[in-house]
């Protein structure tokens, strides 16, 4: 007999077109008749907590006296909980993101038993490559998903195995039809037969053995109290089949005696049978930019600097980090990192990053105090300590801020050598703005605040400190030198800003030139909050006829490019219909080259004051491309320009339109055998390649749209996805500040490492400036910390460090990178300070086994795509 395993459970939304307010509500109710069935009726054996620990914390915050009861149904089996503490995104959201996702969900769960050992996701939007490598990592060999797959990627069935290019691999169970075809089911026998009719000949056609899962549930769906009668109804209508009350375990282990199954690979973003809104990656691009900010503060900057301090003797603050992880993971789930939800929960998300942020940066500047403090400074001079949070040394313009009461100054380091810098800005600051009780006692002398500038090398993974040495006379800040002909040479680019404000850049290593790079292109978008979709026969707008406001500037050690461009746009849709351009979007480039590098950091500042339209940027590469080159988790992927299935995807009835429209996280870029262009990024993440050759990266600066939902869009014809609910905030109204790069670099996009190169550009150079006074006063510690600092070393130029923490269960640091290019490499570390007890751990925290090293020389060997964990 075929076999209906009927797994309880609910989809919880934390928040969409609802508040998480209003979802608790539901939530308090839901779970206390969940925990009354489970008790009382020996019958209703299982119960599935929808894969996440969110939910328990968000009862607890008003039931804490049921902790008990939960952990009873745990221990016992009838309560399923994890192994997430949010159902994660995975297209937007970072590596690290996932990983502590898990990690602290199965924290959470063993607080009450043991988490379900399943990766399910089964509402996100795709499927990365790289899950099966992050689910093994936690012991997990399973998973379960719904939207991204189709029969192209090597299956007709819904049962296989998923291998990531480590080698790592996970048995899945596809949810083809979705989590919710069970959703409460009838007592009509006639509809109920209707049905299930529809449903049995899709799972019975994908599956592989005789057991299918019914899973009973739907977003915020109570408990379905009927649901005995209902499987006495099932088994009169379908005699040839047994129901039956289940749980998802137990269809694996009838798949694990399966030795038939396909082994696929890569990522899943087919939209043929569900949608995966693949352009959702640009809606709300202020969240979307504050979310990858904030990531990326945590894992290059905070997590870091704080090992750093820890391994000088100062504490480890894990339960303020876990706040902040918590807090922006609370963002992560597809609805509300997608950000297609209501203005109200826009404000919340928005809200939550603003906190995330706050306490992040604030424990950085803590962190920096406490170790400069501890500095011994006999001489009593001002300090300057540059921190570096990357584990090779790096040859950096260091800019800062310094305020002192000095007229002038010099800058000694700790053995005595003058380091040249310049004076860029210059202002007094009135004494209370430092410290309200030099006021208080009746000293009014100002102090200055100085924005100075200068080039040095600085440690691996430590810092350096600058005396700031009292001088006689005066410093003045030096403008830097104009240029009229709005063009300037660093040691590796000449760029020229052509009158329209895009530039001309031309790379004298390969001789090679691209040209109206950061022209602007903009078009009408009539989608909703899940999808673009353009106009029909729409005529685009460019900025290449705009006359741009333009001042460049240079000194010795950086160029500066300050660029207006004002582009004259529709209001709306009916404008953009009528060919009227009666608003405008505007956008000022701030374009910083420091002399001795190859990157050119770009901040984008936006003002937008029209509706319903999508702003991009282009970089034309000269580079004719069938393939393009991003990253996803710990790893890199290539991705065709044109996606084959848009040939057929209408004969195929798709739902959605699969255009080549894709997430990065760090960067993209175009290479042929000679040579390679790459976009870094610390704030968008979408791109697509265009251009008649596609040879240009398009970014996506924002999408503007004022529905959460809409029907029959030119991609994505049918109902609506989710709601129409209008959402005029969605309309991003207002400013909006991105932070990308270009680098143009030898080699593929592989063999130059831009992954490494990406990590460099978002893990900025720290300073803090330690002068006698400080409103926050703090007592003397018993910490002594050495005037110069290296915590580790890297000694190749293979690996992309992940991060750097204090593990969880342990007194021993975590080192974590990872290998994205196309070839085996070699990782050597120097951890001489640390030679005993180094293991290799899981994903985790696990120790696995004894890493082979001489006197702390670690040499680790990784596999293309493959991260790894350091104990030690």
């Amino acid at each position: 007999m075929k076999k209906a395993h009927i797994v309880p459970h609910m989809h919880w939304d934390r928040e969409w077109y609802f508040s998480t307010e209003e979802s608790r509500i539901l939530l308090v109710n839901n779970m206390e008749e969940i925990m009354e069935k489970l008790e009382n009726d020996p019958e209703y054996p299982y119960y599935v907590l929808d894969g996440q620990t969110s939910i328990l914390e968000d009862y607890f915050a008003v039931k804490p006296d049921s902790k008990e009861r939960v952990k009873k149904l745990v221990q016992e089996g009838k309560l399923i909980i994890g192994p997430w503490y949010t159902q994660t995104d995975e297209m937007v959201v970072g590596g690290e993101s996932i990983v502590r996702n898990l990690l602290y969900g199965h924290i959470d769960s063993k607080e009450f038993g043991a988490p379900m050992k399943i990766g399910y996701l089964p509402d996100s939007f795709g499927q990365s490559s790289q899950m099966p490598q992050i689910f093994n990592g936690f012991d997990i060999k399973y998973s379960i998903f719904w939207r991204g797959a189709s029969e192209r990627h090597g299956t007709d069935k819904t049962e296989f195995h998923w291998e990531s290019d480590d080698g790592s691999r996970v048995l899945v169970q596809l949810f083809p039809l979705g989590y919710a075809i069970g959703k409460y089911l009838p007592e009509d026998e006639e509809a109920l037969q209707k049905r299930m009719d529809k449903y049995f000949s899709v799972l019975d056609r994908g599956a592989t053995t005789d057991h299918i899962i019914l899973p009973n549930g739907h977003d915020q769906m109570p408990i379905q109290k009927n649901i005995h009668l209902i499987i006495e109804k099932l088994q009169r209508l379908y005699p040839d089949r047994e129901f039956f009350l289940s749980r998802f375990e137990n269809v694996f282990e009838e798949l694990e005696k399966n030795d038939d199954l396909s082994v696929l690979s890569g990522e899943f973003l087919d939209g043929k049978y569900m949608r995966v809104h693949r352009s959702i990656y640009s809606t709300r691009n202020d969240i979307k930019t504050a979310n990858t900010r904030v990531e990326n503060k945590l894992t290059h900057e905070l997590e870091p600097l704080a090992s750093l301090a820890y391994s000088l003797g100062f504490e480890y603050h894990h339960g303020l980090i876990e706040l902040i992880w918590k807090e922006i993971m609370k963002n992560h789930a597809h609805d509300s990192i997608g950000c297609c939800c209501s203005d109200k929960v826009h404000k919340e998300i928005t809200n939550r990053l603003f906190m995330a942020e706050e306490k992040t940066d604030q424990l950085i500047e803590f962190y920096k105090r406490k170790i400069t403090d501890a500095i011994p400074n006999e001489s009593g001079h001002d300090v300057i300590t540059a921190f570096n949070l990357l584990p090779y040394e790096r040859e950096e313009v260091v800019t800062t801020e310094v305020v002192t009461k000095l007229n002038a100054f010099t800058l000694k380091d700790s053995e005595g050598h003058v380091i040249p810098f310049e004076v860029l800005e210059k202002e007094e600051l009135d004494p209370g703005l430092i410290d309200r009780q030099i006021v208080h006692y009746g000293n009014y002398d100002p102090f200055y605040q100085l924005k100075i500038q200068w080039r040095d090398t600085l440690p691996s993974m430590g810092y350096k400190t600058y005396w700031v040495v009292p001088e006689e006379g005066h410093l003045e800040a030096h403008p830097m030198q104009e240029s009229h002909e709005h063009l300037v040479e660093t040691d590796r680019y000449r760029i020229k800003v052509n009158p329209n404000g895009s530039l001309k850049i031309f790379d004298k290593q390969s001789a090679t030139e691209m040209d109206h790079v950061l022209l602007l292109e903009d078009g009408g978008d009539d989608g909703d909050e899940y999808d673009y979709s353009p106009l029909e026969n729409e005529e685009l707008i460019y900025s290449d006829q705009t006359a741009a406001e333009i001042s460049v500037h240079q000194n010795e050690l950086f160029v500066d490019m300050n660029i207006l461009v004002d582009l004259k746009v529709p209001q709306n849709l009916e404008s953009r219909k009528q060919n009227k351009k009666d608003s405008h979007v505007s956008v000022r480039w701030s374009i910083r080259v420091p002399k001795h590098k190859s990157v050119i950091e770009i901040k984008a500042e936006i003002d937008n004051q029209a509706e319903d339209h999508r702003l991009r940027a282009f970089i034309p590469t000269e580079i004719a491309s069938s393939l393009s080159w991003s990253d996803n988790q710990f790893g890199l992927i290539k991705r065709g320009v044109v996606d084959s299935a848009m040939e057929y995807w209408e004969q195929e009835d798709w739902d959605e339109r699969p255009d080549s429209i894709y997430p990065m996280l760090s960067f993209v870029g175009l290479s042929d055998d000679q040579r390679g262009v790459t976009l870094l990024t610390n704030s968008t993440r979408e791109y697509e390649i265009v251009g008649d050759s596609f040879d240009t990266i398009a970014v996506t600066l924002f999408r503007s749209v004022g529905v959460l939902g809409k029907e029959e869009l030119l991609r994505r014809l049918g109902r609506p996805s989710g709601i129409k609910l209008p959402t005029p905030d969605s309309q991003m109204i207002g400013k909006l500040e991105l932070d990308f790069a270009l680098v143009m670099h030898e080699g593929t996009v592989a063999e130059a490492n831009a992954g490494r190169i990406a990590k460099e550009y978002t893990t900025p150079i720290h300073t803090y400036n330690k002068i006698p006074y400080n409103a926050m006063k703090l007592n003397e510690s018993n910490v002594i910390t050495p005037v110069s600092y290296s915590l580790l070393r890297e000694n190749t130029d293979t690996s992309v460090l992940s991060t750097l923490k204090k593990a969880e269960g342990e007194d021993r640091l975590l080192l974590r990178f990872y290998n994205p290019t196309e070839q085996v490499t070699q990782h050597a570390f120097e951890l001489s300070k640390f030679a005993n007890q180094i293991d290799e751990a899981k994903l985790n925290e696990e120790p696995m086994e004894n890493v082979s090293h001489q006197d702390g020389n670690l040499l680790v060997s990784l596999k293309p795509n493959e991260v790894t964990s350091i104990l030690f």
